[in-house]
């Protein structure tokens, strides 16, 4: 993924470390939601390179949005994941020789909050975007690589790793700051269809494109559109011994960045906050089926909160009403 190239890269570069990664992965989740971007409004040949989507602000290419007009390099090595992390970190062994600044160009970034650091390398017109990121990113290097304890730099996940404990990790499925509820679990008006039915879960509104993160390791069961038209991802875990499934609902087009069979972890950026299907407005719904996805789904929301406190439930001991159907509603 262009995360780990991001990641390996930095530990590869001497004084980057765990923070100069996260920086990075700030960043670049910031001004890409970590995807290749081609631009073919300034550069029609970018979309001969391997890309994720097209892009169209001013002439940015890439991971980093950088810009050839602005010196960052050619279409050629924009389009390129490895070269433009090496770009943005910069440095005595980056390809820029210091202008445009990478991050180990700017004196003092160590001491900088990690999202002024991206913006002194981005020098973005929205300075203050980068910040709301900081959760995900460390989700992300958390799920991809282990922290060596002697010089606080980043160790790729091939290497090998402690094994992990019995219990999953549970995380929110979206990051701090970014969500707001709107509708808890149970019987109410669907407020698209005007029926009276179960809402078999939660709803997390927030804006399009907010990264999804699944909640605990596991592996990805299900993706595509439910009966009612929106974009789905499920996962089955076993979580403190119980099986289950969780469905991420509404992911807006272009947004699911996981297959069937991909095994994924706890934080793990998944999918993207939209308003496919039945949708008053981009949000997250969130179910849980414990048991599997053939089990009554429960109110979700007891078992996350007790999870950020790590005192979940066993989902064996959750109560699971009866319902009149497990479809999604809104």
């Amino acid at each position: 993924t262009h995360a780990a190239t991001i990641i390996t890269i930095g530990a590869r570069t001497e004084g980057v470390g765990r923070d100069g990664i996260l920086v990075a992965l700030m960043a670049a989740l910031t001004e890409s939601r970590l995807r290749m971007l081609a631009n073919t409004t300034a550069y029609s040949a970018s979309a001969t390179f391997p890309h994720d989507g097209d892009g169209s602000d001013h002439d940015s290419l890439g991971l980093f949005q950088m810009r050839p007009a602005a010196g960052w390099g050619s279409v050629g090595e924009l389009m390129d994941p490895t070269y433009q992390a090496t770009a943005f970190y910069g440095g005595p062994t980056g390809p820029n020789n210091g202008s445009p600044r990478g991050l180990l160009d700017v004196r003092g970034w160590e001491q900088l909050p990690k999202g002024a650091a991206a913006q002194a390398v981005e020098v973005s017109a929205y300075p203050d975007r980068y910040a709301a990121f900081e959760p995900v990113a460390v989700a992300i290097l958390d799920a991809l690589t282990q922290t060596s304890a002697r010089a606080g730099s980043a160790v790729p996940a091939d290497m090998p790793a402690p094994a992990p404990p019995a219990t999953a990790r549970v995380v929110f499925p979206l990051p701090a700051g970014t969500w707001q509820r709107t509708s808890g679990f149970g019987m109410r008006v669907n407020p698209v269809t005007g029926v009276y039915e179960l809402h078999a879960g939660v709803d997390y509104a927030a804006a399009s494109g907010t990264p999804i993160l699944a909640v605990a390791d596991g592996r990805v069961v299900f993706t595509g559109r439910t009966a009612g038209g929106a974009n789905s991802i499920q996962i089955a875990h076993t979580i403190n011994g119980t099986p289950a499934v969780t469905a991420y609902r509404h992911l807006r087009d272009g947004g699911t960045h996981v297959a069937v069979g991909d095994h994924v972890a706890a934080g793990q950026h998944i999918g993207d906050v939209g308003s496919t299907g039945n949708s008053t407005g981009p949000h997250l719904h969130f179910q849980v089926h414990p048991g599997g996805d053939a089990g009554s789904p429960f109110d979700p929301e007891p078992w996350l909160t007790g999870a950020a406190e790590r005192t979940q439930p066993a989902l064996a001991r959750a109560a699971a009403p009866t319902c009149p159907t497990t479809e999604v509603t809104p």
